[in-house]
């Protein structure tokens, strides 16, 4: 028998039906609510309400537990590479090796990006932070193919997949291009997705340019372990944009400018900020640390804890060994650094952090990569953004093809009542 939740309101009784996922899930479905007792929920935040069902990625908070697809994520870190956990997320399955060649040849075809994007480009100031940039380039993208994605016409779709794939990579670096002064590079079919985007943002014309494949290898992880995230603030905003039956593009622009925000994708930005303040200020982690423990002092420690993992970041174990090595092997002596190995030191041995559960997380270990690879800081959500891409297209596909309303949520009005107007 199928249980039931009882809502009771002035002493009439009203029953819900409960919705379990295949990970044991519950949820109470309200769908009748509004029209059975007139009544909406109030859920700031929607830290309460599921907003979908969705089969694309299962997250368990409390055990720390990550998984798309079904694979969880320390299995695919370790075995695959980021186009094939791409065609992974967005298509349901994983790729047999034919298919993921074919996929990555099919990508190559479109990553050539319309000369005319340049002028855009040439538009914004040089001191445009490159999220900005990218919003708008991305967006822009929708000029150069109006034609409307057929979401029902497999073809259509997986065109319209390996295109986002290819043009959104090149952009993406042409923003830090663009703030270097530096020529437009362009995709090189000979090579792979994560090596083409070191040598999109890193190579120039007047010497060769080699990248170690330490470095590849840690940045195809990070990819991977930012590749979808279940419904988090970009991934809602890209379903809702969508929902409306706005295109592709226009949908991640979205989701590119729900990331900007410091308490979602600038995370690891705020972490090399922070420790840049340490390092401006004598460099003293002891006295940072000790600010993080005092409840009056408005300082927090950037990149520890996590809003939805309570226990340690599945997803910081896995690019904690990566980061080591990217260290190793550039040989990076930088101060900033070093400041960021004393506060992980610190705070995996001090009782006050361990008590709380704040260990190091994703974006605190990102953060170190990206500065060793000589990163921008404000480059750091870009490649969040890069990661996540998959992700968003695959939480767009889902949400058309299963014929999802428009988003519309409801209020509760506090305003002034009824006014004469004098």
């Amino acid at each position: 028998m199928s249980k039931t939740a009882i809502l009771e309101i002035d002493g009439k009784k009203y029953e819900f039906p409960i919705f379990k996922g295949s990970e044991n899930e519950e949820a109470i479905d309200i769908k009748k609510l509004r029209d059975l007792t007139g009544l909406v929920t109030l859920d700031p935040g929607y830290k309460n309400s599921g907003s979908c069902t969705s089969e694309i990625t299962f997250l368990d908070g409390e055990l720390g537990i990550l998984r798309y697809r079904g694979y969880a994520i320390e299995d695919l870190a370790a075995n695959a590479n980021f186009l094939e956990v791409s065609y992974l997320l967005i298509f349901g399955e994983k790729p047999t090796a034919e298919i993921l060649e074919k996929f990555e040849n099919d990508i190559r075809k479109h990553t050539l990006v319309n000369e005319e994007m340049k002028s855009i480009l040439d538009g914004f100031p040089k001191t445009a932070h490159p999220m900005g940039i990218l919003a708008a380039m991305t967006s822009a993208l929708t000029s150069f193919n109006p034609k409307s994605v057929d979401v029902d016409n497999e073809k259509d779709m997986y065109c319209a997949v390996c295109k986002t794939m290819g043009k959104f990579l090149v952009i993406a670096t042409w923003t830090f291009r663009k703030n270097m002064g530096y020529p437009m590079n362009y995709y090189d079919n000979t090579k792979g997705y994560v090596e083409n985007f070191m040598r999109l943002m890193f190579e120039i014309p007047t010497e060769p340019y080699k990248v170690s494949q330490t470095v590849i290898d840690a940045l195809d992880k990070l990819f991977i372990l930012h590749a979808d995230h279940e419904q988090n603030c970009s991934t809602s905003t890209v379903r809702m944009v969508g929902s409306s039956h706005a295109g592709l593009f226009a949908s991640i622009s979205a989701g590119v400018s729900a990331l900007w925000g410091p308490l979602h994708g600038g995370a690891n930005q705020a972490v090399l900020e922070m420790l840049e303040e340490i390092h401006n200020n004598g460099g003293d982690t002891d006295k940072y640390l000790a600010k993080a423990k005092d409840k009056e002092d408005p300082f927090r420690l950037m990149g520890f804890g996590h809003r939805v993992y309570k226990n340690f970041d599945p997803r910081a174990k896995i690019i904690k060994k990566a980061a080591n090595e990217v260290l190793e092997t550039l040989g990076v002596e930088d101060p900033i650094l070093e400041i960021a190995r004393k506060l992980e030191a610190a705070a995996l041995e001090d009782e006050y952090f361990k008590s709380r559960n704040l260990y190091p997380n994703v974006d605190f270990y990102s953060g170190i990569i990206y500065r060793a690879l000589g990163i921008p800081t404000d480059m750091f959500t870009v490649m969040f953004a890069i990661g996540r891409l998959p992700g968003w297209i695959a939480q767009w596909k889902e949400m058309r093809e299963n014929k999802e309303p428009i988003g519309r949520p409801r209020q509760i009005y506090t305003g002034s009542t009824l006014r004469e107007f004098k």
